[in-house]
């Protein structure tokens, strides 16, 4: 399967060199990374079906560039290829019901199974709606006009094509809906998951989190959500290490230093902005035309970034990590009572309050070497 979708990426790029604007980078930045890693977990978790849907929706993502290509070869001014509609149809259709495998990954991740039994109702869903566009797809015709190749014409006419246009469109809004539920239910996993489950959940969780977050704000910032799929191949690599290698890394320390880091750095942004405009508002006349203002702001901004830092960090133990941050002052108010206490029965005994408060520990005892006097 790797290997077909591989053929057909290159006989697709070897047809048509596909522009951003026509939407075949897109469709490479799914294809290659899906296909590499789907195939690799295929074959190293053969019994896991997380590799298989991944390696299926790299698949559906190299049909599309191949068939999209071919359709604008064949339909191009003075081609002689046939079947240029029918590539194009292809093309734009099975991409969509190719997300059905995506959004199974999402509710099987990371063992194969569903939450619980009650998420059956979700999986037949699934199946209805994705099962409905894939047999709807060929019929569409109004989608092949709006968003289809420049001169491909739908397969079908009369009534048949105004129903499978009428089911397409009507099937295709609820993508994002699922794609929401079952990202939702890879939350609820996180939740009541524990030990190795949690760690897997953890990698994949934040990096999906991460990857859907960047699409806001790449359009607010940017003016362009088309950079957000820059980093969609993250999906399926922290998909990899999660079910291949995550003993090896610590996310909670990742997701610690981004929070941290993310925050600090919005932060002396909005400070550095602030102090150059009142700068340059209260002292207009001696700043005018020197680069005074920047200068006393940027020397502003670095002397609030550890007193920022320590307090965000701060915060973020607060909220997020609360065992640690009652373990760290645990620690530091035994640090006091070690210094003054000097009764080692006493001593023993808040010892041993402090590890069990502290790790949480089914036992604890203290064991002291007698020294010959």
């Amino acid at each position: 399967m790797a290997a077909g979708a591989l053929v057909l990426i290159v006989a697709g790029l070897f047809l048509h060199r596909v522009t951003l604007d026509e939407g075949g980078v897109v469709l490479l930045l799914v294809a290659v990374p899906f296909v590499a890693v789907g195939g690799l977990l295929a074959s190293k978790r053969g019994a896991n079906p997380i590799g298989w849907l991944f390696l299926g929706f790299g698949c559906v993502a190299a049909v599309a560039f191949a068939a999209t290509a071919y359709a604008y070869r064949a339909l191009s001014e003075g081609s002689s290829l046939p079947g240029g509609d029918v590539a194009a149809a292809v093309g734009v259709h099975v991409w969509h019901p190719g997300f059905g495998l995506f959004v199974f990954a999402f509710l099987l991740f990371p063992n194969g199974r569903l939450l619980s039994p009650r998420w059956r109702w979700m999986a037949a869903v699934v199946v209805f709606t994705y099962g409905g566009l894939l047999l709807s797809g060929p019929f569409d015709s109004a989608f092949v006009k709006e968003d289809g190749i420049a001169g491909a014409e739908p397969l079908f006419g009369g009534t048949v094509a105004e129903i499978g246009t009428a089911v397409f469109g009507v099937l295709l809004p609820l993508n994002l809906l699922l794609l929401v539920v079952s990202a939702g239910s890879l939350i609820l996993r996180l939740k009541r998951s524990t030990g190795d489950e949690r760690q897997q959940v953890k990698w994949f969780v934040y990096t999906v989190a991460f990857v859907m977050l960047f699409f806001p704000v790449s359009v607010l910032v940017i003016g362009d959500g088309g950079f957000g799929v820059l980093l969609f191949p993250l999906i399926p690599v922290s998909a990899a290490v999660a079910v291949l290698k995550y003993r090896l890394y610590d996310i909670d320390v990742v997701i610690n230093r981004t929070l941290v880091y993310g925050a600090l750095t919005a932060t002396l942004a909005a400070a550095y902005l602030a102090i150059v405009l009142l700068l340059q508002l209260v002292l207009e006349g001696v700043t005018q035309g020197s680069g005074l203002a920047v200068a006393v702001s940027t020397l502003a901004v670095a002397g609030l970034f550890r007193p920022a830092r320590g307090r965000i960090q701060a915060a973020v133990d607060r909220r997020f990590y609360r065992r640690k941050y009652d373990a760290q002052r645990i620690l530091a108010r035994f640090g006091v009572t070690l210094r003054d206490e000097v009764a080692l029965d006493s001593l023993s005994t808040e010892l041993r309050g402090v590890v069990a408060e502290t790790m949480q520990p089914a036992h604890v005892s203290l064991w002291l070497r007698e020294t010959p006097r």
